[in-house]
């Protein structure tokens, strides 16, 4: 029955998204949330219990993806990714079809070690460099630009620990990092190859098979690379960064064969990524045995900013400043508004039309949740859709691991099936505001005429694939 308290929820939940996704003035994404749950609060649709088990669900997702972003804050500021910007171009030896495959390994790595919003943030500005100095044109720059974009984000899949919103339905629906791993690393990576090809064969007349004056691109970003870097030998906290090279000098012989860029401390950079990839595998390790895993992401993250501290004399100040702290408070928000939902009953109406076709079949179940989170995410962003998925089929009543698997369909619809409207993640809204700032200008009529024809198909053969996977693992 629908009451006055459903129809307040239901309006408050409208007008966040929309103010979330129309941000005015640039203001943070935590503030609509925040706004939305207050007056939840004030309402009385929920209570400080619900506000008490809500905290709880968060909080330690938003600390990990927190931890995550600080330890690609440092990387960044010691030069790695504009090391890896040049080494994109060098390895390409005037390929445009190589660079296009290097451009999707490397999103999907950024995403892989790190997280899907980090990830855009991280690799955007580096393809922007990599394909203004090429000098491509406005369409070439698009299939770079788009395919990078999409596959960063929707990375997050495989692994539940790449993004904010499956961290927190992990522990919603009971399911441990190892087994969301288990299961939806093979279908998700075939989803993302079938989306890579298709991406391919739409730009392949856009690609350029040979990259235009490669060389003088080499030495322009070079010579970037040399500017922006903060150009520090080791252990000596004052030394005058190295003189641009003139024009007419191309880069040295060792700085194309990788081993020795001179804005990184090739020791301390070994020492942090196997801290990474330590606490990257410890993640899994905890989450397996039940333990939190929060922890672990803050001790490593607080052993690289140290490290740092120790071998170049660079204090926290700039981590602190870069991190987005407002994560947790944006996280927190938007998990009550939908709570909110949950208790005026609205998701009980959702429940009623569809919960006999989604318990008739798991085939059923995996293509109606993958389908409805999809449609559910690219109107009203793949965050709060997530949640309210998520609260839907554990409020219906189904088998543990029935709806367990049927969790998984909603990750591939929240994780893939959102891109097909910029709308659908934050992560394409930060990409496109990313592009504006650097006078690039995509519409969202040219990302759609795209997805359209890419993310649909991408989206059915995850979903196909992960119910045949099943049906194998079990």
């Amino acid at each position: 029955m629908i009451t006055l308290q459903t129809i307040f929820a239901l309006m408050i939940f409208l007008i966040t998204v929309f103010f979330l996704l129309w941000r005015p003035m640039n203001i943070n994404e935590a503030i609509p949330p925040a706004i939305g749950a207050s007056l939840l609060y004030a309402l009385g649709i929920v209570t400080l219990a619900d506000i008490n088990y809500v905290l709880g669900t968060v909080t330690g997702a938003s600390i990990t993806i927190i931890s995550t972003m600080v330890m690609s804050i440092v990387l960044e500021s010691m030069g790695f990714f504009r090391w890896v910007a040049f080494n994109l171009v060098a390895k390409c030896k005037g390929s445009g079809t190589l660079l296009y495959w290097n451009v999707i390994l490397l999103c999907f790595l950024m995403t892989l070690f790190f997280n899907n919003d980090g990830s855009i943030v991280i690799t955007t500005p580096i393809i922007i460099e990599i394909v203004s100095i090429l000098e491509l044109k406005a369409q070439q720059k698009f299939a770079y630009l788009l395919s990078g974009a999409i596959i960063a984000t929707a990375s997050s899949a495989p692994i539940g620990v790449s993004n904010l919103a499956n961290l927190i339905a992990l522990k919603i629906v009971g399911v441990d990092l190892f087994t969301h791993t288990k299961y939806m690393f093979a279908p998700s990576m075939l989803g993302l190859f079938v989306i890579s090809i298709l991406f391919f064969l739409y730009f392949r007349k856009d690609i350029p098979k040979h990259i235009p004056s490669f060389s003088r691109a080499c030495v322009r970003l070079y010579e970037t690379c040399i500017t922006n870097c903060e150009l520090r030998p080791p252990h000596k906290k004052h030394a005058p960064p190295p003189p641009k090279p003139p024009h007419s000098q191309p880069p040295p012989k060792q700085f194309l064969a990788f081993p020795s860029f001179p804005a990184i401390n090739w020791t301390v950079f070994k020492i942090y990524m196997a801290i990474i990839i330590i606490g990257r595998a410890s993640l899994f390790i905890l989450s397996y045995y039940g333990y939190s895993i929060e922890w672990s992401a803050v001790l490593c993250a607080f052993l690289i900013v140290l490290i740092r501290w120790y071998t170049q004399g660079t204090g926290v100040i700039d981590v602190l400043k870069k991190t987005p702290w407002h994560v947790f408070v944006f996280a927190f928000s938007m998990y009550l508004v939908v709570y909110g939902l949950h208790n005026v009953h609205f998701t009980t109406l959702i429940i009623d039309l569809i919960k006999e076709p989604v318990s008739a079949h798991l085939y059923n179940a995996i293509l109606i949740m993958g389908t409805l989170t999809t449609g559910m995410a690219s109107l009203f962003n793949n965050h709060p859709s997530l949640m309210l998925a998520t609260t839907i089929i554990t409020n219906m009543g189904l088998d543990i691991q029935y709806m367990q698997v049927t969790y998984l369909a909603i990750i591939l619809g929240s994780d893939i099936g959102s891109l097909i409207l910029p709308s659908g993640t934050l992560a394409s809204l930060i990409w496109l505001h990313i592009l504006k700032n650097n006078n690039i200008h995509i519409s969202w009529r040219q990302y759609i005429n795209v997805t359209l024809r890419v993310i649909p198909v991408g989206l059915l053969v995850s979903l196909i694939s992960l119910y045949f996977w099943i049906i194998l693992l079990s």
